[in-house]
């Protein structure tokens, strides 16, 4: 039924009739087309992210097939350098004569296509016997061995001075026919025999080494090759050329040496034909079900962010209340912003005292102005340094104590720098704890000394008997001469034998004095101070008190010094100590097994390099047993009834704390392997000073 005309003046315009179609208004079709962009826009969307996923994924596996035949192939290489190295040391085993060790290291090239050849070299590292691949012939005949020597001489000191093999950089040899070959050189100490110590090297071919270790699988796939930092190729194998696209690179760590191996698949980049239509099918299925998925979780996803976002909120500031270690955050200007409850309480001011200050409370009034000074340094730079400094905080009542403090920039949301954020640790327990560790330290190495005097006095109560024992004989003789003293005015010839006497009584009043000057001084030093000695005056220092023991024992001293003789930077006080200690046990060795003739103490001293001074103590004893060995340097333990276990302990402790090394071996005779005695070496710090004139 049709409805009544409204006045032309009031409402909107009159409605079409029912059977004439309603023209869609612009915001409806809209409303209705934006599901489908949308729609279609996240399939493009799902389908382009699964074909870039797809190729991706793929890329991942080839990238991941080099890196585990690079993985690979550096772990055989090394295995076979490592058994060549075991090949080689046997060459040395039982020191075989020269024409046996000539035919077991042709042998061993014959076995070895990666070997070139076998070098013997003398403690001068001068060639004395060579022996050339059969496989392959002289490698060095475009130019003479003499003249490309320098990498396996380096080699060869390096091996030297760690006293295990050594590898020399790779160097290139030219061969006959403008051709060349990229080769290393290994180099092995030979232990000291009857003919002398020296050395034994050998010459690997890169590119044999990596046709010998690469499989064939790997050959056919893969281009391997040694190359250079900057990228250039030293020795390659593999039938294919690599494409550039899949390589991984590894190192082959050796001693005094990293091969750089890289492995190159002749595999290109995926295409993306084969993958499309799976890619297709898949993310439209995916996109199908997931544009309803996605549009009613986001709501849910908008609920769990804000409670989470309140959570962790909360969350922080109970693990910032918590926290034992202070807080504190300061703006460009140095105004603090924020201080956390530990902070206040470290400092003993609250929070609201403290924030916006720029001259905070705790600092000490004493060190006001220095701390701005600091303050302005370290707030003018972009990033102050992350490593801790310590400082001095004032508490409320005034008490001053030691706090470590770390900083770092405070950066918002939007990456902008806002501040400095500080975190402090109240470390004045610490600092109490280490002054009682040193107080403590002090009085056991007084200790030591003290019971080292106390077990020589025995021997300074032999010592001392003697001197004495001749001034009262001579005293005597002199009251005789003197009788009532009208005899010496009488007699002429008594004035020379009272002077005789007078003096011999000096002597050995003397020589009492010197004994008892020396164990005063080793007892009263304690001064702890480093200073450049020269390392005979360390040696002259305790002479006198090893002399007493080895007068007791039998015992004769050596002295193997240097000319010109080293200086060493120590504190004087404690290296006499550790050499009194180390030769008072040499000669306590050789008290009950060494025969009275062979009884002998070596005192050595050598520079090891221009930074290292070695001294060693050697003894002619029988040497150390192995289940004494592990527990020697351990603190309380000792193999004497009467012995502290403190000696060893402390001498590692002093030279530990000098830089150096204390170390010690069983001497053994070559020929019949018998232990012959041992030595105690320790190394200190050279004084790199010339001595002033």
């Amino acid at each position: 039924m049709p409805a009544s005309a409204p006045p032309e003046s009031a409402g909107p315009p009159r409605p079409p009739a029912p059977d004439a179609p309603s023209p869609p208004r612009p915001w409806r079709r809209w409303r209705r087309v934006l599901p489908w962009v949308v729609l279609v826009a996240l399939l493009l969307v799902a389908q382009s992210l699964l074909v870039w996923l797809t190729l991706g994924y793929e890329s991942s596996r080839a990238q991941e097939q080099v890196e585990a035949s690079a993985a690979a192939t550096a772990g055989d290489i090394k295995q076979a350098l490592g058994r060549d190295l075991q090949s080689l040391q046997a060459l040395l085993w039982n020191d075989p004569s020269l024409p046996q060790w000539r035919l077991d290291a042709a042998e061993l090239l014959r076995g070895h296509r990666e070997l070139l050849r076998i070098e013997r070299r003398d403690a001068q590292l001068e060639i004395t016997e060579a022996v050339d691949s059969p496989l392959h012939g002289s490698t060095f005949t475009q130019i003479r061995r003499d003249d490309i020597d320098l990498e396996t001489e380096l080699a060869c000191t390096t091996a030297r001075r760690q006293g295990s093999p050594a590898y020399s950089r790779s160097y290139f040899v030219p061969l006959p026919g403008g051709l060349g070959v990229e080769v290393m050189d290994v180099c092995i100490p030979i232990p000291g025999s009857g003919r002398g110590s020296g050395f034994m090297a050998a010459t690997f071919g890169l590119a044999r080494l990596l046709e010998e270790t690469v499989t064939a699988e790997a050959q056919r796939t893969h281009e391997l090759s040694f190359v250079e930092g900057d990228g250039t190729r030293l020795a390659r194998v593999g039938l294919p050329r690599g494409a550039g696209v899949f390589v991984a690179e590894r190192l082959v760590d050796l001693p005094g040496l990293s091969l750089q191996l890289r492995v190159d698949s002749s595999t290109g980049r995926p295409r993306l034909i084969p993958n499309l239509s799976t890619a297709l099918v898949v993310g439209l299925s995916l996109a199908l079900g997931g544009v309803v998925f996605l549009l009613v979780r986001d709501v849910r996803r908008r609920a769990g962010a804000e409670s989470a976002l309140a959570e962790a909120l909360r969350f922080r500031k109970a693990m910032e209340d918590s926290l034992v270690t202070g807080l504190r955050a300061r703006d460009l200007q140095g105004r603090i912003t924020y201080v956390n409850p530990a902070f206040c309480e470290m400092v003993g001011f609250s929070a609201a005292e403290l924030v916006g200050q720029t001259t905070p409370p705790y600092w000490p009034p004493e060190l006001t102005s220095e701390y701005a000074k600091r303050q302005q340094v370290r707030l003018a730079g972009t990033v102050p340094p992350r490593e801790g400094y310590e400082t001095v905080f004032m508490r409320r009542d005034g008490e001053r104590f030691a706090v470590m403090i770390f900083e770092a920039p405070l950066v918002d949301g939007a990456g902008r720098h806002t501040g400095w954020m500080s975190a402090a640790l109240d470390v004045s327990a610490q600092r109490k704890i280490e002054e009682v560790s040193r107080q403590q330290q002090e009085r056991l190495q007084a200790t030591a000394r003290l019971a080292t005097v106390g077990e020589m006095a025995s021997l300074l109560s032999h010592e001392l008997n003697q001197p004495l024992a001749a001034i009262a004989s001579y005293a005597a003789g002199s009251l005789n001469l003197l009788g009532d003293g009208s005899a010496a005015d009488a007699d002429p010839d008594a004035l020379p034998l009272l002077r005789q006497a007078s003096q011999r009584i000096a002597e050995q009043a003397e020589r009492a004095g010197r004994v008892i000057k020396s164990v005063h001084d080793f007892v009263r030093r304690r001064e702890q101070s480093r200073e450049a000695v020269r390392a005979d005056l360390l040696i002259d220092a305790v002479l006198p008190l090893v002399r007493l023991q080895a007068r007791k024992s039998g015992t004769r001293i050596e002295l193997d010094l240097p000319r010109p003789m080293p200086r060493v930077v120590c504190d004087r006080t404690m290296l006499e100590q550790v050499l009194l200690n180390l030769t008072r046990n040499a000669i306590q060795a050789m008290e009950v097994h060494t025969p009275a003739a062979e009884r002998e103490l070596l005192i050595r001293v050598r520079p090891v390099d221009a930074r290292w001074v070695a001294f060693g103590i050697v003894d002619r004893g029988t040497g150390v047993a192995d289940d004494v060995a592990q527990r020697l340097f351990t603190p309380f333990f000792t193999t004497r009834p009467e012995g502290m276990g403190l000696g060893l302990s402390l001498c590692r402790t002093v030279i530990e704390q000098h830089g150096g090394l204390l170390m010690f071996e069983n001497r053994t005779d070559p020929g019949t392997g018998r232990v012959t005695g041992a030595e105690f070496r320790f190394t200190l710090p050279a004084d790199s000073k010339p001595p002033s004139p």
